[in-house]
């Protein structure tokens, strides 16, 4: 049985200060769903992986960080027929950076229902996705729906992250409307604290609301309950991915069944890794090199 079972788009990610001047460019893999896969399996948990990527050197890379990190990525599809998205990174004084996508006709928006396997979804103990994937094309959209669907028929967990990307929208309202369709189905919901109003039809109604806030910590509200964390103390690198690696901490002590305060420490803790670090999963920690109050 594997632990999480999570899908989406993974895709290069080009990192650098001004794409006109500079010679010189950081070329890495990403995607919240790949970040959290790492940050899972570092930690010891089964994890399988499911996407497209393109017949292309860009999809060999992102296969062998799946395989290298012990993930299962049997399910992954290599589509020769359309290339791996990509996604350019400027890093600008006092944002976080400007990000541009090329991802339209990417192989990870070619993902559809057909691509999931009821089996393999429905012998997971947590399903994890994202907004993002809704974002990307109708048979995504669909995808995600889909597996979603499949897990609550089996009783499993559902974890949804709600990860609101403005430019993968067409227009705001169709992304509340979608994000809001997909956040029903969620036991427990990631939110960072600017996406509540998305979805505030749904807060009251979900078992376990995960809130971060960046800087200042994260707060759960749990049957009712609610508990907070601060944020660990780090030097800032790079703030992005802190949001994938963030779920994966918070869904190890859920599977380990920590106390809700000791879930939001874990998933702060795995947060500061990867903004100290220059990748969203690269840096992120080994059991062994987890700090003693998130063990």
């Amino acid at each position: 049985m594997t632990d999480v079972f999570t899908l989406g788009e993974a895709l290069g990610v080009i990192s650098t200060d001004r794409i006109r001047h500079d010679t010189e460019v950081r070329l890495d893999v990403g995607g919240p769903e790949l970040t959290t896969a790492v940050g899972l399996a570092r930690l010891g948990h089964s994890v399988t992986w499911l996407g497209r990527v393109g017949g292309d050197e860009l999809g060999a890379r992102i296969l062998t960080v799946l395989r290298g990190e012990g993930i299962d990525a049997s399910h992954v599809q290599s589509d020769p027929g359309a290339a791996t998205g990509l996604a350019m990174r400027q890093r600008r004084i006092g944002r976080a950076g400007h990000v541009v996508h090329y991802r339209g006709g990417s192989a990870g928006a070619r993902l559809g229902p057909g691509d999931i396997p009821a089996r393999a979804v429905q012998s997971a103990k947590v399903l994890h996705v994202t907004g993002i994937t809704p974002a990307l094309s109708g048979t995504a959209w669909s995808a995600a729906h889909h597996a979603v669907k499949l897990a609550r028929d089996a009783g499993l967990s559902v974890s949804v992250d709600v990860n609101f990307r403005p430019q993968l929208w067409m227009d705001r309202q169709e992304a509340v409307e979608a994000l809001t369709e997909l956040a029903t189905g969620a036991n427990v919901l990631f939110v960072n604290q600017d996406e509540l109003q998305l979805i505030e039809p749904v807060i009251g109604t979900i078992r376990e609301l995960v809130v971060t806030r960046g800087g200042k910590g994260a707060s759960s509200t749990v049957n009712g309950m609610r508990y907070d964390a601060q944020a660990a103390p780090v030097t800032v690198v790079d703030p992005a991915g802190a949001g994938g690696s963030f779920v994966a901490g918070y869904l190890s002590g859920l599977l380990e069944e920590l106390h809700p305060t000791d879930r939001l420490r874990r998933g702060c803790a795995l947060a500061a890794f990867t903004v100290a670090s220059q990748s969203t999963w690269q840096g992120l920690p080994t059991r062994a090199e987890l700090p003693p109050l998130t063990f």
